[in-house]
């Protein structure tokens, strides 16, 4: 008799794992990660996975300790006889590093899917990569989730009077397209030019913004700089109100402080990645909880993940 379906959490993502095994209707699996004095760790299964469908819930934000722990449980359960490992990365770290956009540079989500795979994983779960391209990069099914099923009721509820839709940079312009198209409104765009890495050195508005209650689409938020310094362009030529979409809050640097002096609205993220305490004033979490564990379920069930998609105007996120 197959063991059935167990789903475990790494440490990061705890959090997030409880609630969508809450989701589910199953409690967590028990994982004891065993650390040493000088730093190395050791996960090990506190209950049997042979035979069984496991499913391990990590996200790979900094630090790197995390992908590192999510390649250890993967050998431990391929060690241990699961049937079937599906690794559910909520965020995908290291998703920005999937080219070599200059000569001498490592393709970072290209290592990591070998090291995912070569750990011993049958099946990839992720939500909104940085660069769609990536699945390509593994030689296994890969579900990638969509948070706009999240966002779409959430603008709706809104009800803004002159909504229009942004990408913040020339990169998120075919995902902001993609959303307006739910709302059959049209998209303007903010082209930037970097100096380097996360510092933003100029930027352009491409469209017509007076008057208009715009909300920024992007997949991540890291220093905050390219939403907050497209907020405020947009505030002083004419925007009504300015609030941003955007998946994954990787918030690093002085990405809450530049958010609280902003003039965006608001930032709506998922908790793919959580949120520090006592620094939200304007930045919203809604729980992708429901949607992860529906995936699951339908992975298991062998059903459509595609269905998950449907977006339903009813539907209030939390």
């Amino acid at each position: 008799m197959p063991a059935g379906v167990k789903l475990f959490s790494g440490t990061s993502t705890h959090y997030l794992a409880e609630e969508i095994a809450s989701n589910y209707g199953k409690e967590l699996g028990k994982v004891t990660i065993n650390r040493f004095s000088d730093g190395e760790f050791q996960p090990s299964y506190d209950e049997s996975v042979r035979g069984s469908k496991v499913f391990l819930i990590q996200s790979t934000f900094a630090p790197t300790d995390n992908l590192f722990e999510l390649l250890m449980m993967i050998d431990a359960a391929k060690r241990a006889s699961a049937d079937y490992i599906t690794v559910v990365i909520p965020y995908f770290g290291f998703a920005r590093q999937d080219r070599k956009d200059k000569p001498r540079v490592s393709i970072g989500s290209k290592l990591i899917a070998n090291l995912i795979q070569a750990a011993g994983a049958n099946r990839i779960m992720t939500m909104d990569l940085h660069a769609a391209q990536i699945q390509g990069f593994f030689d296994i099914p890969v579900d990638h989730l969509d948070a706009s099923v999240l966002f779409v009721p959430y603008v709706n509820s809104l009800n803004l009077p002159n909504l229009i839709i942004g990408a913040p940079d020339i990169g998120s312009s075919h995902r902001a397209r993609e959303f307006a198209k739910n709302f059959n409104v049209d998209i303007i765009i903010c082209d930037k030019q970097r100096k380097r890495a996360n510092e933003v050195e100029s930027m352009t508005i491409i469209g017509d913004v007076e008057g208009k209650d715009i909300v920024l689409v992007d997949d991540m938020v890291d220093t905050a700089g390219t939403i907050t310094k497209a907020a405020d362009l947009l505030t002083e030529n004419g925007a009504t109100s300015v609030r941003a979409v955007a998946t994954h809050p990787v918030l690093s640097g002085k990405a809450y402080e530049r958010i609280n002096n902003s003039k965006l609205v608001e930032l709506v993220c998922c908790n793919t990645i959580p949120v520090k305490d006592g620094a939200k004033e304007k930045v919203k979490n809604i729980s992708v909880a429901e949607l992860f564990a529906n995936a699951i379920r339908n992975v298991h069930e062998y059903n459509s993940i595609s269905s998950l998609f449907e977006i339903k105007k009813d539907y209030q996120p939390v």
